[in-house]
């Protein structure tokens, strides 16, 4: 690869949105370059709470642009990963003392009809003391209202839109960390240092878009943008993961005494998923990790609602984003915007730099359309938006074919056990015959690590996917450090050693 070419975009920050405007760009024909500084979605963009939702508490905020675009996007990133994204619903009971009834029909109406629901079953009422999801509640709650939303493999999702620039053409690096960019005239000369072994290099493009989500600020300053009026707000938002609670595979969204909501949502088959906060965070960035109050916090809120009572000694995994909001001067952390603000800084003379502060993944599409109208001028033969009806890799057929894929590929490969073709299938949609290529029988796949995790797998995350330590394939490409034992990943440790890999980082 040669690195004295010149690009169009140079684009700093591997999660969501960094990765969406790069498939953007690459698909409207602009010669693009991104470099990560860790794995993809390492940061907050693997650590969310995992859904495609409109934002129903949204409403009380009266972001109403926000909820709309959000509640439209639900279904076109649907269409777009249907093996990634599917329907879920969400139980909310009624608290007495909370939110009235009427307060949460007349939300659950606008939720309903701001968005042009086609796929998305629409509200109904249940009677808890008689529907089988109330069973796992105290006897205290007597209704519920159930609405859709949408669940999403948020790591995969990621790495997926990488997929998609790279085979438009765009150069995706990781563990590539942007040092210092500078400008001469129209063009900006960005020297970049692999944090592998050291090599520093300089790249030069023709604008540079600054999408480093909670690192904003600190590229702004590092890398000698120039000084910022604008401010990001960083909250944290913390999740632990439990036992399962209740074996339907609804979701539920429960009211808190504080004005916050939190989630309980079925997670890889055998654990439930509790979220999830909203704390202010000032600190380092690396490493984020829940604290014992939000612990507490999660497990003394769902005590409020389930009979069955959870501890801190049930936790069997935790984990924490920080979320670069913008400040708008809310006072309490969940009263802040989700909503994502871009800065352009640039003329006609000058090579231009784009900030993008906040944003959300369900709302990541649109901004890539949003970021690409901002550098329009700069790039008048820029072909126009596209993105909203091409599928993802691994998506393209009907979202209501997903069970007939899963038992095609069953067919093609009898060795799979009916749960091992759906977690392959969701996570690799069509792209799962391309892994298993000419395999016949387990021995074609190599060595066995545990929980269906075979060679084959790991060497395709490897040469496709950007996956570099034991780290990126068991908690970011997959979940199935939940269910590995300790000596499994002991032998997928000295296997990636063989190949030269590092454990974790």
């Amino acid at each position: 690869m040669s690195y004295d070419q010149e690009y169009d975009l140079f684009i700093i920050g591997g999660g969501i949105n960094g990765c969406g405007i790069a498939r953007d760009a690459a698909g409207r024909g602009l010669r693009v370059y991104l470099c990560e500084k860790d794995d993809l979605a390492q940061g907050t963009s693997s650590r969310s709470t995992k859904l495609i939702h409109g934002g129903l508490r949204y409403l009380e905020h009266y972001e109403f642009r926000l909820v709309r675009e959000s509640l439209i996007e639900r279904e076109v990133l649907l269409r777009n990963a249907p093996h990634l994204i599917s329907p879920l619903r969400f139980v909310l009971p009624h608290k007495k003392g909370m939110r009235p009834a009427w307060f949460l029909r007349l939300g659950l109406f606008l939720y309903d009809h701001l968005g042009g629901r086609e796929i998305l079953e629409g509200t109904t009422t249940l009677n808890l003391q008689t529907d089988p999801v109330g069973e796992p509640l105290h006897n205290a709650f007597k209704r519920a209202f159930e609405y859709s939303d949408c669940w999403v493999d948020d790591a995969r999702f990621v790495v997926l839109n990488a997929m998609d620039a790279r085979d438009k053409g765009a150069t995706v690096e990781t563990r590539t960390k942007c040092l210092s960019a500078k400008r001469r005239g129209k063009i900006w000369h960005v020297t970049v240092e692999d944090q592998r072994n050291g090599a520093v290099r300089t790249i030069k493009a023709k604008a540079l878009i600054n999408a480093s989500g909670p690192w904003v600020q600190n590229v702004i300053e590092d890398c000698g943008l120039g000084p910022s009026k604008d401010a990001i707000r960083l909250v944290r938002g913390s999740h632990i993961i439990v036992p399962k609670m209740f074996d339907h595979d609804k979701a539920y969204i429960f009211q808190n005494g504080d004005g916050r909501i939190f989630f309980a949502i079925p997670y890889e088959k055998d654990f439930t998923l509790i979220g999830t906060t909203d704390e202010d965070h000032s600190g380092p960035l690396t490493d984020v990790e829940i604290s014992a109050h939000e612990v507490s916090y999660l497990c003394e809120s769902a005590a409020q609602y389930f009979s069955k009572k959870v501890t801190p000694d049930d936790v069997i995994w935790s984990y924490s984003g920080v979320r670069p909001l913008y400040d708008d001067g809310a006072t309490a952390a969940q009263e802040a915007t989700r909503d994502y603000v871009l800065k352009l800084y640039g003329d006609p003379q000058q090579a231009p730099v784009l900030h993008v502060f906040g944003g959300k993944i369900t709302t990541y599409r649109k901004l890539a359309e949003t970021v690409m109208k901002k550098i329009r001028p700069f790039f008048t033969g820029m072909k126009g938006a596209w993105t909203a009806k091409e599928a993802l890799p691994g998506g393209r057929f009907p979202v209501d074919a997903g069970e007939m894929q899963v038992r095609q590929l069953q067919n093609d490969y009898p060795f799979l056990t009916p749960a091992w073709a759906d977690r392959l299938f969701r996570a690799y949609g069509t792209n799962a015959w391309a892994l298993f290529g000419q395999a016949h029988c387990l021995d074609d796949l190599g060595q066995a690590f545990g929980a269906t995790l075979y060679k084959q797998e790991v060497d395709y995350l490897i040469q496709n996917e950007w996956a570099t330590t034991v780290e990126d394939i068991l908690w970011r490409r997959s979940k199935l450090g939940l269910h590995m034992t300790a000596d499994e990943q002991t032998q997928l440790e000295e296997y990636m050693l063989s190949l030269g890999y590092v454990l974790y980082g």
